[in-house]
């Protein structure tokens, strides 16, 4: 295009600064300029057909990530993600379609596929994960009893949710998670302190409802809009859960555009626990904590970050919160008290057009909790 105007005016300059030619003799100058005006637009619009005609670059579907992290809870671990992105429609978000695995120092490994859809022009969306993991721990103060303790915890996962756009940005419909959860002592003293306290792991198997509004703009990278989710897991032994219990989420953020493309986001988050084993119990799940190592019945945490964008691919995030846990615990210790977190980081955007980032963060919390994580996308 940007050519395609420079021969235009290129043959404006010729029509508007071309001497009066009426003295001069008929069919010598006259007829060439106006041959060379003629030459310059047929070449303009040559040049412009070719653009038209030009097809566009065509993207990668794949996507691929390192993850890497040194955090309290699996060590030091690499590994890695990959992805295929797809749009159904015009109207609807990124699909995604992958898996990730990755292993640590602490010869701990988690892994998993997973699948996150929106097709229907965004009315519905369905979201599901297969996942395992293998995490051996050592706690130097497990749940403020102050001993040390070390465990291995064996995971195996399946979860999966529906929804339906019924009206403008709200969504309902509902989610089913199914677990086994196995928590033992890597020593007799070991597993002798966890059958004190009453952690032995669980499973889980149960179906809810949810009820999301989701103005964002982005589900990846958004920077403006807010986002909010309700939503509870009625735990069955029909289902395969040890026992019958329920737990309910209430998860709300928001996110402010200012400046030259900087996003303030928020995030306010609960976790409500009833008649649920000491292991199922709600957990701190701010960066920079052991998930698992601190336990109570409920949890609300409040966080705020700053995202700063520098370039079209380059940005850095600032980051604090704290979280509580409350109500006591099943078990005969529980960690009542505040979290606080705080850290930075920077991210690189892999596809800018797809919304996709990669991020490298750091997080430090209370009584030597912290941690490094290089991960796919925000953490909220």
């Amino acid at each position: 295009m940007n050519r395609t105007l420079g021969l235009v005016g290129c043959l404006c300059a010729l029509l508007v600064s071309a001497p009066r030619l009426e003295a001069q003799a008929p069919g010598t100058q006259t007829e060439r300029v106006g041959a060379s005006a003629v030459t310059i637009a047929d070449a303009a619009q040559e040049q412009a057909q070719a653009e038209v005609k030009k097809p566009a670059k065509k993207r990668s579907p794949w996507m691929a990530s390192p993850l890497v992290s040194s955090s309290p809870k699996m060590g030091t671990s690499v590994g890695g993600l990959g992805a295929y992105l797809h749009y159904f429609d015009p109207e609807s978000d990124v699909s995604l379609f992958g898996g990730m695995f990755q292993y640590s120092t602490t010869n701990s490994m988690a892994g998993g596929l997973f699948a996150r859809t929106s097709f229907s022009a965004d009315h519905q969306r369905l979201e599901g994960i297969v996942g395992f993991g293998y995490v051996e721990n050592e706690y130097e103060d497990f749940q403020g009893t102050g001993e040390p303790l070390n465990t291995t915890d064996d995971l195996r996962l399946f979860a999966s949710r529906y929804l339906y756009r019924f009206k403008g940005d709200w969504f309902a419909g509902t989610q089913a998670i199914f677990a086994n959860y196995v928590v033992s002592g890597m020593t007799s003293s070991d597993q002798l302190m966890l059958d004190a306290i009453g952690i032995s792991g669980y499973n889980s198997g149960g179906v809810g409802i949810t009820l999301m509004h989701d103005s964002r703009d982005n589900p990846d990278m958004p920077v403006k809009g807010w986002y909010a989710d309700a939503a509870n897991i009625a735990n069955s032994r029909a289902l395969g859960a040890e026992e019958d219990y329920q737990w309910y989420r209430v998860d709300f953020r928001s996110f402010l555009q200012h400046g030259k493309g900087h996003v303030l986001a928020l995030r306010q988050f609960n976790q409500f626990t009833y008649g649920a084993p000491a292991s199922a119990e709600s957990t701190i799940n701010l960066r920079g904590y052991k998930m698992q190592q601190y336990l109570g019945k409920h949890v609300s945490s409040i966080e705020i970050e700053e995202r700063l964008r520098f370039s079209r691919r380059w940005g850095a995030t600032l980051f604090a919160g704290v979280g509580w846990l409350y109500g006591g615990s099943a078990g005969e210790a529980d960690s009542d008290g505040a979290y606080p977190s705080v850290g930075g980081g920077i991210h690189f955007i892999l596809k800018p057009e797809d919304h996709m980032l990669v991020n490298l963060e750091y997080a430090y919390g209370n009584s030597d909790n912290q941690g490094i994580y290089l991960k796919f996308g925000y953490t909220w």
